[in-house]
C-alpha cells in the first residue's frame, strides 16, 4: 500500500474550485495551513494525514489509524475473498474498507494481525531491511529436539525461492512446542522450516510483532486500536522488551 506523499501544488491542483494560477498567489497571502502552519513553499511535501486548511475552511484531515487483531483461525488474511470470510469482515468500524493488512497469517493460523490505513507503517513492518521480529507459538505433531535449535540458527535453504533464511531463535516450551522469533516472513516459513525437520505443525499462534504483544484481554476475533505510544514504536529500534500494554494507556 502505497503512502500518498505529494507536493502541496500538485494536491491544490486536484481540489475543485482551485485554478494553477491560483496556487501561488494563495501561498504568498498566507491563506494556506498545513498542519496548523503557515505554508511557504509550493513545492512542500504533504501525505494523506496532513491537515491542511484553506480560509479557514478544512480541505483534509484524515487520522492515521492502526489496530490490532486477535485472528483467529478460518479466517483469512485478505481485505476481500469470494469464499471465506475474510479479516475485514470481523471489524465493525465505518472505515474497515479504507484499511490494509501490515502483514498476513495463514487461514488456519491465529494471533496477532495488525491493520492501518498507512502505507509508511506497513511498508516498515514488511520490510525485511527492518529486521522487526516476529514471534510464534507453535505446537507440533512430533517431540522437539535440541538440535533445531541449532537449525534455526544456521538458517535453511529454500530452493524453490533460492534463499537461505535468516537466522532464528527457536526456544523450546514443551515437548511438542516451541517459541519461534523471526526476522523476516518468507512465504509460510515457519510450517517449511518444521516441515524440512519432517514435523509438521498443529498449531501456530502470533504472539508478537517487534515491541508489540497481543493484548491478552482480546478474545479470539476481537481487536482495538492501537495506542500512540504503541504504533511510534515500529519505528524506533528492535533490541529493547516487548511493551507491556499497561504502559501505553
Amino acid at each position: 500500500m502505497r503512502s500518498k506523499r505529494s507536493r502541496l501544488d500538485r494536491y491544490l491542483s486536484q481540489q475543485p474550485g482551485i485554478r494553477a494560477a491560483e496556487i501561488r498567489p494563495l501561498i504568498s497571502k498566507g491563506r494556506l495551513l498545513v498542519d496548523c502552519t503557515v505554508a511557504t513553499s509550493i513545492s512542500q511535501v504533504i501525505d494523506e494525514f496532513s491537515r491542511i486548511e484553506l480560509d479557514n475552511t478544512l480541505l483534509q484531515a484524515n487520522k492515521p489509524t492502526y489496530i490490532m487483531l486477535n485472528k483467529p483461525p478460518g479466517v483469512v488474511s485478505a481485505t476481500r475473498d469470494t469464499k471465506h470470510r475474510t479479516v475485514i469482515d470481523l471489524l465493525q468500524r465505518v472505515d474497515r474498507d479504507k484499511l490494509h493488512l501490515a502483514g498476513r497469517l495463514d487461514y488456519n493460523s491465529s494471533g496477532l494481525l495488525l491493520l492501518t490505513n498507512d502505507g509508511r507503517w506497513s511498508r516498515r513492518l514488511a520490510s525485511p531491511q527492518s529486521g522487526i521480529p516476529k514471534v510464534y507459538q507453535v505446537t507440533l505433531e512430533n517431540p522437539v529436539s535440541t538440535a533445531y535449535v541449532t537449525a534455526f540458527e544456521d538458517g535453511m535453504y529454500f530452493p524453490y525461492e533460492g534463499i537461505t533464511t535468516r537466522p532464528a531463535q527457536l526456544k523450546i516450551t514443551g515437548k511438542y512446542s516451541a517459541e519461534v522469533t523471526l526476522y523476516e516472513g518468507r512465504y509460510h516459513q515457519v510450517k517449511r522450516m518444521f516441515g524440512r525437520l519432517r514435523n509438521r505443525v498443529t498449531r501456530l499462534h502470533r504472539s508478537a510483532v517487534g515491541t508489540l504483544q497481543l493484548d491478552p484481554r482480546l478474545a479470539a476475533g476481537q481487536y482495538r486500536e492501537l495506542t500512540t505510544c504503541e504504533s511510534s514504536a515500529i519505528w524506533a529500534g528492535q533490541s529493547g522488551a516487548a511493551i507491556s500494554n499497561s504502559r501505553c494507556r
